[in-house]
Parts: structure tokens; sequence; C-alpha cells
């Protein structure tokens, strides 16, 4: 009889030898795992590295920014300062025409149509009437200057045509007429009581404190405390 335990011996030495290989495959790799890891942890040191000197670099260059902000501050002030330079004993700051106050630093088109009733337009045709320079300063301008302004501004509705007037065919007198400071709103006033008196539909809105010119009010114009809709409440059968 052949003994059996032979191949079995063989089948075991061979299940020994491939578990000595798997050992060592197993090892090798965890060698290879470890030195993989190794490199990785020494790359993100790198720009971890990177990331602290550019935050030092951002943290550097803000700080520059704040200290060339704080260096302008103090030149910006100057600049506000340097706009208000004397400009001489003779200039006028301030020059009244038709109880208004009209800056000097301002120039005669721009300064002129600061005056209620007085346009760009219109003061274009002043200061070219007058003569003078349509941009240069107010404050500039010699009192002979300033008078002539002054009455070509009273005397605006014969000077211009009737086209530029800002008050044509008068009630009381039928003329074209130029309505220039407090006389416009007084005479604004008049013209709204004479509506009411005579109960014209304009009057009538005036009165009731609604819009005039067409507007509609359903949508706007909602005054008062109650702005929601309210609705009927069905009744219960």
């Amino acid at each position: 009889m052949e003994d059996i335990s032979k191949p079995n011996k063989t089948k075991t030495e061979d299940s020994s030898i491939k578990f000595k290989d798997d050992k060592k495959e197993e090892s090798e790799v965890e060698e290879k795992a470890e030195e993989q890891a190794e490199e990785i942890s020494e790359t993100e040191k790198e720009p971890e590295e990177k990331l602290e000197s550019k935050i030092e670099d951002t943290d550097e260059k803000v700080e520059s920014e704040e200290k060339r902000k704080d260096a302008r501050k103090p030149e910006e002030k100057k600049e506000k300062v340097k706009k208000k330079i004397d400009r001489g004993k003779d200039f006028k700051y301030i020059v009244r025409f038709s109880n208004t106050d009209v800056d000097g630093e301002k120039n005669v088109v721009y300064g002129l149509a600061s005056i209620k009733g007085i346009g760009v337009h219109m003061a274009t045709l002043i200061a070219d009437q007058v003569g003078i320079e349509r941009y240069m300063k107010i404050g500039d301008l010699k009192d002979t200057q300033i008078e002539k302004i002054q009455e070509i501004i009273d005397k605006v509705s014969t000077n211009a045509p009737s086209w530029m007037l800002n008050h044509r065919k008068d009630l009381e007198t039928g003329k074209d007429i130029h309505l220039i400071g407090s006389d416009i709103d007084m005479r604004l006033r008049d013209d709204i009581n004479i509506l009411k008196k005579i109960r014209s539909y304009r009057g009538i809105r005036h009165e009731r404190g609604l819009r005039v010119r067409g507007q509609r009010t359903k949508s706007n114009n909602r005054r008062g405390l109650a702005l929601g809709v309210s609705k009927k409440k069905e009744i219960v059968k």
C-alpha cells in the first residue's frame, strides 16, 4: 500500500511558502505606504509654509495701505482748505441780487440761476446784455456791473422776449410779466384763491387737497391711516 501522507506534506510545505511570501509582500506594501505618507506630509508642510508667508505678506500690505491712507488724509484736508483761498480784498464772497444771497465763487450764469425765477437761459441773456463774460466769477464783478445786472433783472419783462417769461397774459393787466423771488409764491397763491372763488373744477380740487392735473387717485396718492383694502363680509344665509 502506498503512503497517502506524502502528498499532504508537499501541500503544507507549499502553503507555508506562500504564507511567507504574502507576509513579505505585505511588509513591502506597508513600507511603501509609510514612505508615501512621509512624502505627502513633507509636501503638505511646504504649502502651509507658503500660506503662512502669504498671510504675513498680506498683513504687511494691509498695514502699508493703512499707513498710506493715514498719510493721505491730511493731504485731502489741505486740498479742501485750498478751495477757500483768499482771492484778494476786492473779491466779494457773497453778492446780493433781488433779495437773495448769491455765492461769489460761482460763475455769472450759474450764480444768477440760483435766484428763484431765473434759469440758465435767462441768466445767459442777462450776462450778454450787460456785456460780461458768462463764466466769470461773480465775486470779481465791480459795483457798477452788479448795479447793471440788477437793473436788467428789474426790467426783464421788457428786455427779454415774451416766450421766455414765466407769467404770460396776467389776469389783471393782460400783459406778459416775469416774476422773480417771493413774487412767484404770492402770485401763485392769488391765482389759486381766484380759482376757488370761481368754483372751477381746479379750484375745488385744490380745496379738497386732490390732484388737479388729471392724475389717477385709485392706486397713487393714498393718504390717511387706512391704506389696506377692506372687503365686505359675506352675508350668512
